[in-house]
């Protein structure tokens, strides 16, 4: 025989057998199914059903302890300083007018003129608006009506450990200062002052005369 012809037979043989070796291992591959698809298809079900799952979506338990809050306690009066050889007690600067925003400026630049010249401000606060209704008797006839309501706002600037040489001063040149329409007032704090700055409840008050 040819050889060359031989040689063609070996590497037919050779061929046909790598064929059918290849065609063994593709099938054995079909054979075997994905790790994840072979789990898909076995069972639809989420993994973590049977986790817990109460603290998902939970933070506070992370976030720093917070001191409890403190019940506000009612505001108490302060004690009154009483006057000496070289200062005053406690005072109260009082600002009154129809007119309210010129009463708060005029109440600002008070408690600026007490921070520039040293004088300590206590509190600053304002008191119940206060309505005052004007009656006007017509010329013919008795019954009188209401001709205008007149309401009157209080502005208080408390001032201690007032210097009674810078005393003289301090007033003159808030009355210097001191717009037209504006009343102003300085004497001692009383606990009456104290009082004032609350509504009158006379309802409430009666209730707790009755429990009382």
């Amino acid at each position: 025989m040819n050889p060359v012809i031989r040689k063609l037979q070996a590497s037919f043989v050779l061929h046909s057998r790598a064929l059918d070796h290849a065609g063994l291992l593709f099938g054995a591959s079909l054979s075997v199914q994905h790790p994840i698809q072979g789990c898909l298809s076995f069972s639809n079900e989420r993994q973590y059903r049977t986790m817990p799952t109460h603290g998902i979506g939970k933070y506070k338990h992370l976030l720093p302890k917070e001191a409890p809050k403190k019940k506000k306690e009612r505001q108490q009066m302060k004690q009154i300083k009483m006057a000496t050889y070289t200062e005053y007690g406690t005072l109260n600067v009082n600002v009154s007018g129809y007119d309210m925003i010129l009463v708060e400026h005029y109440s600002q630049y008070v408690h600026n003129l007490c921070n520039r010249l040293g004088v300590k401000v206590a509190e600053s606060y304002a008191l119940p608006t206060k309505s005052t209704e004007v009656m006007v008797m017509p010329e013919q006839g008795t019954k009188m009506y209401v001709d205008a309501i007149l309401k009157t706002h209080e502005r208080i600037v408390q001032l201690s450990q007032l210097n009674a040489t810078l005393c003289p001063t301090f007033m003159e040149v808030l009355l210097k200062n001191q717009p037209e329409g504006i009343q102003l007032s300085v004497k001692p704090h009383t606990e009456a002052d104290y009082q004032a700055r609350f509504k009158a409840r006379p309802e409430l008050e009666g209730l707790m005369a009755q429990i009382t």
